[in-house]
């Protein structure tokens, strides 16, 4: 959830007097001394078996000895079935991809969102230059794979709003039943799986891995029109365009009109023509989008224009920074609240440290804001104990919906959680992508493995929401269900927006001020 600088930056201030400039000169010189140039990496290249079950039990070693959650969704035993399992998966010579396959099919057995596979950055260097892709981008949840775009445009008979059965011959059941098997997600949350494969070249980057990156895919669908097909389809190439280079180049955009475009790609702010209701578009609280800024700005002017309705879509936020999603909640929550019950890690130092990125950093936070308690792990007991309060100026009282779904994730999901039982608050979509009762984050660093440089994320803090909630291993659910269907998609609608909009005109609730606070 949060870099520790950041953090200390941000709240604390640890360490006033040195000089703040030195300081990041300082973490400056480091993290340049670390960098060196990366080789592609060979294309095909082959890890020996013996090389990768070194590697493996490292792997192994390093999350038994600081993850917070190992043991969370899945007993002890469990995990030790897994991971012995998936070890007895490394029989022959594999490349990346394939020993990536099952360091993935392991992590997925955690039930932590956080803690994920990355490509080594040699092999990540070697792909960038790729030119064949998995053609079709799907729509994913239970028993319906439906077709968004097929990056052959000209194809006139598979394409936008198909229902895809079989690829390959493989029902598109046990395609999913097997690829859920390499996705982590919190707790038992199906939602998020789906989510993930939804996105614009989830379900293609995950198949080709798992499945092979071929030349063509036989597919089995039925069309608009109800029509059962079965075609071949080969793979999208990239083909090198020679006639660019003969092409006056356009103006590149200023690098502060570029900033502004990103910007507005992530948080934005739009009022309908009546009024009545505002949207409020918040797709990160990462830092870099001026989001201070952002809410200030934002809450004074719904306060000035008296807008009654305030729609916070939140489907594509998979979180970041705790200060920003906080300061969101305090705008709109309406008593004291805390982030969590407990917040904690379970080691300060360990024997791995090496591997890890960001590990002075880390060590400082652990070595300066933890302490042990009798339970034996390191609490910071700052968020255990600290009550947040209301924001007094622009605070908003009007009725709010808010968006969620599958990308809705970490501080996104803790935004949603906090402020679902208010009365003025009303969910509306899917379930969250992030659990319920909690998640292991906060500092997460990446683990470079030695032998292959494959990365993972450690989360290293364990932090439980509400101990009293049961623990169903589930996100937030919403209390207005709006899932999708073939003919909604087919439409090409928002169709969770369209469901708020008849719930503020089905509703018809305005306070007396106009929802807001007057002081």
């Amino acid at each position: 959830m949060e870099n520790p600088i950041n953090y200390y930056i941000t709240n604390f201030h640890p360490m006033k007097g040195f000089g703040w400039q030195c300081w990041g000169w300082m973490m400056a010189a480091i993290l340049l001394a670390s960098c060196s140039a990366v080789k592609p990496l060979p294309a095909g290249k082959k890890y020996a078996p013996e090389t990768l079950r070194k590697e493996f039990d490292l792997f192994q070693d390093i999350l038994e000895d600081a993850h917070p959650g190992l043991y969370w969704y899945s007993s002890k035993d469990s995990m030790n079935q897994r991971f012995s399992h998936a070890r007895s998966l490394i029989q022959d010579s594999l490349t990346e991809a394939g020993y990536r396959n099952i360091l993935t099919y392991t992590l997925s057995g955690i039930g932590c969102g956080h803690t994920t596979i990355k490509p080594s950055k040699a092999y990540a260097r070697a792909n960038r230059s790729s030119s064949r892709f998995f053609p079709l981008v799907f729509k994913l949840w239970p028993d319906t794979a439906f077709v968004v775009a097929n990056l052959h445009r000209k194809d006139s008979l598979l394409r936008h709003g198909a229902i895809v059965h079989a690829i390959d011959g493989m029902p598109m059941s046990r395609i999913l039943d097997t690829l859920f098997q390499h996705l982590s997600t919190d707790g038992y949350n199906g939602t998020h799986k789906y989510q993930v494969l939804s996105n614009r070249g989830g379900f293609g980057a995950l198949y080709t891995t798992v499945f092979g990156n071929k030349a063509r895919y036989k597919v089995e669908f039925t069309d608009k029109e109800g029509e059962r097909h079965n075609v071949v389809v080969p793979a999208y190439q990239v083909l090198r365009d020679t006639t660019r280079a003969l092409m006056p180049k356009p103006v590149a955009p200023t690098r502060r009109a570029r900033r502004k475009a990103e910007q507005q790609g992530y948080r934005s702010l739009n009022f309908d023509s009546t009024n009545m209701l505002a949207v409020m578009d918040l797709g990160s609280f990462a830092h870099g989008y001026k989001l201070r800024r952002f809410f200030r700005q934002s809450f004074r002017q719904l306060h000035q224009q008296r807008t009654p309705n305030l729609t916070i879509d939140l489907r594509g936020n998979g979180g970041g920074i705790i200060t920003y999603s906080n300061l969101l909640t305090r705008y709109i929550i309406n008593q004291p609240y805390k982030i969590a019950d407990s917040l904690y890690a379970v080691k300060r130092s360990s024997a791995y440290a090496r591997y890890r990125s960001q590990r002075m950093a880390n060590g400082l936070f652990l070595l300066l804001f933890t302490r042990k308690k009798k339970d034996g792990n390191y609490h910071f007991a700052y968020y255990e104990r600290k009550y947040f309060h209301p924001k007094k100026k622009h605070h908003y009282n009007g009725n709010v919906y808010l968006l969620t779904g599958g990308n809705t994730f970490s501080a996104a999901a803790l935004v949603a959680g906090t402020l679902r039982p208010q009365e003025n608050v009303t969910l509306v979509g899917e379930e969250t992508g992030g659990g319920a009762y909690g998640n292991n984050a906060w500092l997460i660093p990446d683990v470079t493995l030695p032998y292959t440089g494959v990365r993972f994320r450690l989360p290293l803090f364990r932090l439980v929401i509400d101990k009293s909630q049961p623990k169903t291993g589930l996100g937030i659910q919403p209390e207005v269900f709006a899932r999708p269907t073939v003919n909604d998609l087919r439409r090409e609608v928002d169709f969770k927006m369209e469901r708020v909009r008849s719930l503020v005109e089905s509703n018809g609730r305005q306070s007396a001020n106009g929802g807001f606070n007057p002081r």
